[in-house]
């Protein structure tokens, strides 16, 4: 099984390289920036029903014979029970992101693993999607801009900016999706050079701003957050404040956390990430207000181990793997949310459902 050990993690980064990354911006496109699809792509539609099934997936584009795998389990599970639409949870593009929206990246990590499993896919930005310097240091957001020009040429790939929201159906939404970027609050190497991504600059400001705002005039029965970075996680990364057990901010996550506690919590009932290459479903606590963390980022990549053995590995979890490829499946309706994890054979790329609970 992949693990991660070939991977640059916070406790060895230097904080000091932050000053290689200076100088790297460009102003982010906010919803009303959106780029359009381009002429002669025709988007696949959104469904218009009282019934949303969808999957769940994150940290899947590596290219590998790993994705291929789940992507296998993926198409065998969508022809026997049909999808509605999907969530790519970031890292969507290993391990440096996209040099641009016409890279051939997006065709050997995206299209062609996905073959047949023709439905929106909505796109969040990750670590990787905006590498600088080494892989996932998250230190170039310019990088991401590409993975959102490249909404104008797919037909699957959605992400129209680099935070967005999908109300499904339309009209009388049974759920909305909020798609976040917390990547200027969690990056390895700080965009402490260029004040428009700041934690509290420009690209944040509106991003709280529209969210909020978003959130209020929302109908939908079920409001879902989608990040790259999660808020809780008993994995390697760890809970956002505590990232990989540095103790220095902003690195260690510390306004992620501050993000998440002051504009999600307690307003949508779930969050959804990945990051953390794993598969979790963890219950809601005072701090969260309710709202639900499930981590979903073992599409390709496993943590290749247990939960880290430390005292901050404390969330209470309905069900956690680290060492299975995987995915997660949620039916929605107006009365109920129902989630089913499907774990991985590498050698065969056959799932088993491992878990299955309604949690709503």
């Amino acid at each position: 099984m992949v693990s991660d050990s070939d991977t640059i993690g916070r406790r060895e980064f230097v904080v000091g390289a932050a000053a290689l990354a200076a100088g790297a911006t460009l102003v982010g496109r906010t919803p009303a920036q959106a780029v359009p699809v381009a002429d002669g792509v025709a988007k696949f539609s959104f469904p218009d029903e009282g019934r949303v099934r969808v999957l769940v997936t994150g940290d899947a584009g590596t290219g590998t014979r790993t994705q291929w795998a789940v992507a296998d389990a993926m198409r065998t599970f969508h022809s026997r029970e049909p999808i509605s639409l999907a969530l790519g949870l970031g890292d969507n593009i290993y391990e440096n992101g996209p040099h641009d929206a016409a890279d051939g990246q997006f065709a050997d990590k995206f299209e062609n693993p996905n073959e047949g499993l023709d439905f929106p896919w909505l796109m969040v930005l990750g670590n990787h999607d905006n590498s600088a310097i080494f892989p996932g240091d998250g230190g170039w957001l310019l990088r991401g801009n590409a993975e959102v020009e490249y909404h104008a040429r797919s037909r699957r790939w959605w992400m129209p900016s680099r935070y967005y929201s999908v109300r499904v159906p339309e009209q009388n939404p049974v759920v909305e999706f909020f798609v976040l970027d917390v990547n200027p609050l969690a990056a390895y190497l700080p965009p402490i050079f260029s004040p428009y991504w700041a934690a509290d600059g420009q690209f944040m400001n509106e991003q709280r701003a529209w969210l909020d705002r978003a959130l209020a005039e929302s109908t939908a029965t079920w409001k879902i957050a989608c990040t790259h970075h999660p808020y809780s996680s008993n994995g390697p990364h760890g809970d956002a404040g505590h990232y990989d057990g540095v103790p220095i901010a902003p690195i260690n996550g510390v306004h992620v956390k501050s993000f998440i506690e002051d504009h999600v919590a307690g307003r949508c009932q779930f969050i959804l990430s990945g990051h953390d290459h794993s598969l979790q479903v963890l219950e809601p606590t005072t701090a969260s207000k309710g709202t639900r963390q499930i981590v979903s980022g073992a599409a390709a990549k496993t943590v290749g181990s247990e939960a880290r053995n430390t005292e901050d590995a404390s969330n209470t979890a309905l069900y956690e793997n680290y060492h299975e490829l995987g995915f997660m499946v949620l039916d929605l309706t107006a009365n109920a949310v129902d989630l089913r994890v499907h774990t991985v054979d590498l050698a065969n790329g056959t799932s088993t459902e491992a878990f299955a609970r309604r949690l709503g």
